[in-house]
């Protein structure tokens, strides 16, 4: 089996991809919300006060993202831009927004979990 043919199978282990999956699923909810122009996501992004831009944005890195977490080869950079997205999402909910922050948080969790595990990005 050639290299390339091996990186887009399935991760060999099976708990990294099932939260691989779930985290995908998640992400992929959430960016349709975005990009759909569902009212709750249209009166959270204008409470933000940076304008209507930001939720498309946001919404399509969170649906590239998804995909992204799908492929294992690169599952890793999928992660990456997850935890960026995500750390700006609980910020914004602590001190713009408020309420919870406990779905970025788990969302922050998985991506950190999946960058952790692929062996392929290597940071300075």
């Amino acid at each position: 089996m050639s290299t390339n043919a091996a990186s887009l199978e399935a991760p060999q282990n099976g708990v990294l991809w099932v939260v691989q999956v779930l985290g995908a699923m998640l992400l992929f909810l959430a960016g349709f919300a975005k990009l759909s122009g569902d009212e709750q996501m249209i009166q959270t992004f204008a409470a933000v006060g940076i304008g209507q831009w930001l939720r498309y944005v946001t919404g399509l890195i969170e649906v590239v993202s998804a995909m992204l977490l799908l492929i294992p080869a690169l599952s890793g950079i999928g992660a990456l831009l997850v935890v960026a997205i995500m750390i700006g999402v609980i910020v914004t909910q602590l001190l713009i927004i408020g309420g919870s922050a406990a779905l970025p948080i788990g969302l922050l969790i998985i991506a950190s979990i999946v960058a952790g595990a692929d062996s392929s990005i290597d940071l300075p």
